[in-house]
């Protein structure tokens, strides 16, 4: 019993620690997840880029796919990406995704939106979701995120009723800096981020307004104040791109706009230690293969 699956990094619009609304948009960067189910009744989580890794998630994520289509069934799951893990680029909500769907795949279990699928997309991110919110490694659940990444596209959503409010297509490149340090989404001072709730309903209703670009920028700087990131990257990139955010918890932070803007964007910021990548939105979300 074999699956595969393959789920998105993505962008931060809005930051949802602060209000538990949070927007989110994909970006080119994938996650696979390959599942092989078997009856020991337990399973064995790898990560491809890190053997050391905790692997608790896409354990557990194997687990509520067996629990609620399954019968006892244990295996093993392993990932590989293209996402730096901690860099605020999504790759837990990605794993997650793509395990699960890798798992129903496993199960001879349907995902989609017709009357005959065993579970909708939304439904098996939010399996996904859970499993995060149980093994501990986000705050708020990240539904925004792990939405984002399912269904591509720029999304909106409430994380306290994970519940997808809108979801926008759109069409940029996208510029990404990842420093060195990492900044794992548990650790984050949620108190700080309470802080700057104000600015983050400001962001919400931009975002609601479909002005993304302007979103991410406000959320950037309130969010880099709030968990202690520095703020000259975004600065640097503000009067060429059209948005720039800190993404997630950071380290990351990425701005959208014109390849060329972004191009002169980059320069600025390979000049600073980390890495840089220009890659583009992604409107397809998450696919079993």
């Amino acid at each position: 019993m074999h699956g595969r699956a393959t789920a998105l990094g993505a962008g931060t619009v809005l930051n949802a620690l602060a209000t538990a609304t949070g927007s989110a948009f994909a970006i080119d960067a994938e996650t696979t997840a390959s599942v092989e189910l078997d009856d020991s009744g337990e399973v064995r989580g790898s990560i491809a880029e890190a053997p050391d890794a905790d692997t608790r998630l896409i354990e557990r994520c194997v687990e509520l796919a067996v629990e609620a289509f399954g019968d006892g069934e244990g295996g093993t799951v392993e990932t590989e990406s293209d996402l730096p893990m901690a860099a605020g680029l999504k790759s837990s909500s990605a794993a997650a995704n793509a395990t699960v769907l890798a798992t129903l795949s496993a199960l001879g279990r349907s995902v989609g939106p017709g009357p005959d699928a065993d579970i909708s997309r939304l439904d098996a991110c939010r399996m996904g979701v859970r499993a995060a919110r149980e093994v501990g490694v986000t705050a708020t659940g990240a539904f925004d995120d792990a939405s984002a990444s399912m269904v591509g596209g720029v999304v909106v959503t409430d994380n306290t009723e994970d519940d997808l409010i809108v979801r926008d297509e759109v069409d940029w490149d996208v510029l990404v800096w990842t420093p060195p340090e990492r900044a794992y989404s548990a650790d984050a001072d949620v108190t700080r981020c309470e802080n700057v709730a104000p600015m983050a309903d400001l962001v919400a209703d931009l975002a609601l307004e479909g002005r993304y670009a302007e979103a991410m920028t406000v959320n950037g700087l309130a969010f880099s104040a709030a968990l202690d990131f520095p703020t000259d990257p975004a600065v640097e990139a503000m009067p060429i791109a059209d948005g720039v955010s800190l993404s997630g918890t950071g380290p990351s932070v990425v701005a959208v706009g014109d390849r060329a803007d972004l191009e002169r964007v980059k320069e600025l910021w390979d000049a600073r230690e980390g890495e840089t990548r220009l890659t583009t939105t992604r409107t397809d979300g998450a696919r079993i293969q």
